[in-house]
């Protein structure tokens, strides 16, 4: 269970500068046509690497990992061609995609400016658009698949909470939230992500395809939320209407419960990362951002947090009404199309900024599963932007998801 792929590199080889600071530790493979190549979140350990978590501290202080995460157990059975630990935000609890020590992996979103990766899955998100990898493996507690998957324009897959062994993953809120998930640039590698990670996934998927191979048989529960840009709604609006599906408009009573569910599994995260993190609050080695967070962790939890769990099984029974008359939900991943990296940085303002503008939290609080997938808006110019439409669905409904998605995209 050793490295496929080569030995680790250090954050300033040469090799990761040129992919983007993408990477941690990244490792050509052997040969072009060998096979497909896999990237790993350093959040997850890998035998015989130092997991750091996005942190300067811990990758000089923490022993290597002795066994590899339960969630490779697949893809090093089938000799998957490892290619790197991707980079993240540290201790995955910032949404920008901004990494001080490693470096902030590069997104040019118009292929132009830098734009921020969006995070914690950073790395992963910039691996598989920039095609370093055909797949990576990075994990989802508020957002963090789908977020970078919605900044990057690629595909991103919160998976169903529990499905996916979260052992030898750095935990966040793995109790409550914590979910593994791939991301790949396209709708047939993100099903070859899903495969490495539960067994008999393609079968799943072959069987959705052909249960319901038309979008006139899926019903899309719309919902509209609020501060959204507009030409986000319409062009989500315009993708699903494409090819015809039964699209029914939420109502404002799902909209109330929907917010609730958000703030709550905020409350729940931040928590739940103070309790975890809490031992890094005073160590100055630790980027003052990440510190801030983990800090507003102690108060959510001394005034929210039993509250917030509290409301947690009504919210699970509220979307299972919902899903007695639709078969997926449809929002925008994000409210707004993803900004600029800061000029000078970034900070605890402009993380706030963005996490506000995230539509991501209330499935990882149900324990839904959720994919993130890139749909085209007008044009501006030769420059064809891309949204980011969120679809979710019932427990254990991943193969569904990416049969809608399928469908989305067959109507472009």
């Amino acid at each position: 269970m050793g490295l496929t792929g080569g030995c680790s590199t250090s954050p300033s080889d040469p090799a990761q500068i040129t992919h983007s600071h993408a990477y941690i530790s990244y490792w050509p493979p052997a040969s072009e046509g060998s096979g497909l190549r896999l990237a790993v979140k350093d959040l997850i350990d890998m035998k015989g690497l130092v997991t750091t978590a996005g942190s300067e501290y811990i990758a000089k202080t923490s022993a290597p990992a002795t066994r590899d995460a339960e969630c490779l157990t697949i893809a090093r059975e089938r000799h998957v061609v490892f290619v790197g630990k991707t980079n993240l935000t540290e201790f995955a609890v910032t949404v920008s995609g901004k990494n001080s020590y490693f470096g902030t992996p590069i997104n040019r979103w118009n292929g132009r400016d830098k734009y921020i990766p969006g995070g914690s899955s950073s790395g992963s998100a910039v691996a598989v658009e920039t095609g370093s990898a055909d797949v990576a493996i990075g994990t989802d507690t508020c957002g963090s698949i789908r977020v970078p998957a919605a900044c990057c324009g690629v595909y991103g897959l919160k998976t169903t909470f529990g499905l996916v062994s979260t052992k030898g993953v750095f935990p966040i809120s793995a109790k409550y939230l914590d979910t593994v998930g791939p991301m790949a640039a396209d709708l047939p590698r993100l099903v070859e992500g899903m495969d490495l990670l539960q067994r008999g996934f393609s079968g799943r998927y072959y069987n959705a395809v052909a249960a319901k191979p038309s979008a006139h048989q899926i019903r899309i529960g719309r919902l509209y939320v609020g501060g959204t840009d507009p030409a986000i709604d319409k062009a989500i609006d315009d993708a699903l209407a494409a090819k015809g599906f039964r699209v029914v408009k939420l109502d404002d009573h799902f909209k109330a419960k929907w917010d609730q569910a958000n703030i709550d599994g905020e409350t729940i995260a931040l928590s739940d990362a103070w309790l975890n993190d809490e031992k890094y609050t005073n160590n100055l080695q630790i980027e003052k951002t990440t510190r801030l967070v983990i800090a507003k962790g102690s108060l959510d939890y001394a005034t929210n947090y039993k509250a917030a769990l509290k409301r947690k099984t009504a919210w699970q029974r509220e979307l299972r009404r919902v899903f007695q008359q639709v078969d997926i939900i449809a929002t925008p991943t994000l409210k707004s199309l993803p900004p600029k990296l800061p000029i000078f940085g970034s900070s605890i303002v402009f993380e706030w900024l963005v996490f506000n503008s995230q539509n991501t939290v209330a499935a990882n609080f149900a324990g839904n599963p959720a994919l993130a997938m890139p749909i085209p808006m007008p044009p501006q110019g030769k420059f064809i932007p891309r949204t980011s439409l969120q679809l979710v669905g019932k427990p254990l409904g991943e193969a569904e998801l990416l049969n809608a998605a399928r469908l989305i995209e067959s109507a472009r």
